[in-house]
């Protein structure tokens, strides 16, 4: 189990520098990849499910924005904390549109993540967010 919360702690910051550096996460992944394949020790090796995982919510980038900017109350998506605002992105990926992995692991791990990396109020937000998304998973799943 800790290869999977690697995988999403490694995605998470591929979401994150593609947010910051206002490129595609496709664009990010690649060069992660690039850079782990070369022998650079300073890069992290990039596993096949950060693959899915970034790659998953490159497809589904649009919708999920929309989802967050509709639920998320009071907050714009772009007044959000960018941390808070790519682990929501990534949580919400996994948690409507991948299937094997359980619900609460995949809030857990989001929630971990913004314990990790982001304020004291983000666990509490995040976890409010991801656990509206878990009630409203079927109908949020369309395309």
């Amino acid at each position: 189990m800790a290869a999977r919360n690697t995988a999403r702690k490694r995605a998470f910051q591929i979401l994150f520098e593609a947010d910051q550096r206002g490129t595609s996460v496709q664009t990010v992944l690649a060069d992660w990849i690039r850079h782990s394949r070369s022998g650079d020790d300073r890069q992290p090796p990039v596993s096949e499910y950060t693959m899915e995982l970034v790659e998953g919510y490159a497809q589904y980038a649009d919708r999920i924005d929309d989802l967050i900017s509709t639920y998320a109350v009071g907050w714009t998506l772009d007044r959000m904390p960018v941390v808070d605002r790519n682990i929501v992105r990534l949580g919400a990926y996994e948690l409507v549109w991948v299937d094997g992995t359980p619900d609460a692991v995949v809030i857990d791990e989001a929630v971990q993540l913004a314990k990790e990396f982001s304020t004291d109020e983000s666990p509490s937000f995040i976890n409010g967010l991801l656990a509206r998304f878990k009630d409203l998973k079927p109908s949020l799943r369309r395309d």
